[in-house]
């Protein structure tokens, strides 16, 4: 160790209390012990200027290398640590399983096929109890995938629904989640080509480029698949109505010049024209005054920008454009 960094190491760790100290000076060689120790003996008083000062240049240091990855291997593990199976399965079921708080909730975020399929199996009047409860769009294409004997059986039986009990409906409820949910969540995989897509948003630009044109000399459909998952800067042109100013309402500003400081001149309009004449006169001088920029800056603040955007999507705060099929976009 330099003599300046066993300074440095034997202020922190006197500054942590004593069981974090003695597991620290467990992970030590005898030597790195002996050298801090002797700093230790040496310091003096030490102003509490010094001490604020250290923690924040340590604090620096270590955020700066600092990589974290949450994924469901990770929060398992986690989870594992601190509550009991049971309560562990119930989490990752709902991780796994559909998005949504209740049972209903989950249910509109499955696939028509898959509702439909599971409900064949029921009685008509479970089936009319839970199509009863849901988006009547949803409703109507699972009614659609029924047989037609089975769909008008269920039919006359919503027709005739009273209000449901509540205990009838939290039986329901409870098979649902046990017998479909439950199932779902552990076969339910994710699609690899939108895993990708989501991967190469978050490359930066040059690498990103780099690897979808590997990936079309390997497969042409493969990466035109993927290039339609992907949710680029550009395609902000896509949003709809007033959408840009709900954008413009909760994104980080402080990103926002530098985010269209490498956007297209239709980019840069879009934001310009839903903006205040003052704030778009600000917004302008201060891209026009940035001068050069890295790149890799540039990239950072727009993935930031469409990060906020495809939150929006998801909450249906905002729409895309429809394609080319009449039907919305989902990112």
């Amino acid at each position: 160790m330099k003599n300046k960094g066993v300074e440095k190491a034997a202020m922190l760790i006197m500054t942590l209390n004593d069981d974090l100290a003695t597991k620290i000076f467990s992970m030590l060689e005898e030597s790195e012990i002996r050298e801090i120790s002797l700093a230790m003996s040496n310091l003096g008083n030490i102003p509490p200027e010094s001490i604020e000062k250290l923690i924040s240049e340590f604090s620096v240091e270590i955020t700066e290398n600092l990589s974290l990855v949450g994924n469901i291997e990770n929060t398992e593990r986690f989870l594992r640590k601190i509550l009991g199976k049971d309560k562990v399965d119930s989490i990752l079921e709902d991780i796994r399983g559909p998005a949504g708080r209740n049972i209903w909730d989950k249910l509109a975020n499955v696939g028509e096929e898959l509702l439909a399929n599971y409900l064949k199996k029921e009685y008509p009047q479970t089936a009319a109890l839970v199509l009863s409860k849901l988006d009547p769009v949803q409703s109507s294409k699972v009614l659609s995938l029924f047989s037609p004997e089975f769909a008008f059986e269920v039919i006359k039986r919503m027709l005739v629904m009273d209000t449901v009990k509540k205990e009838v409906l939290e039986r329901v409820e409870k098979t649902l989640k046990s017998e479909f949910i439950s199932s779902l969540s552990k076969t339910q995989k994710r699609d690899n080509n939108q895993i990708i897509a989501e991967v190469f948003n978050n490359l930066e630009r040059n690498v990103e480029e780099k690897f979808m044109g590997m990936l079309e000399e390997y497969s042409v459909e493969a990466a035109e698949k993927i290039r339609s998952l992907m949710f680029t800067f550009e395609d902000l042109k896509k949003i709809e109505g007033n959408g840009i100013q709900t954008v413009l309402r909760v994104i980080d500003k402080s990103k926002l010049a530098l985010a269209l400081k490498g956007a297209s001149e239709v980019i840069r309009d879009l934001f310009i024209k839903n903006m205040s004449q003052r704030a778009a006169k600000i917004l302008l001088e201060e891209i026009e005054g940035m001068g050069p920029v890295k790149l890799k800056d540039v990239n950072e603040a727009q993935t930031a920008i469409i990060n906020s955007v495809k939150e929006l999507i998801s909450k249906a705060e905002i729409e895309i454009a429809t394609g080319e099929n009449g039907d919305q976009m989902v990112y």
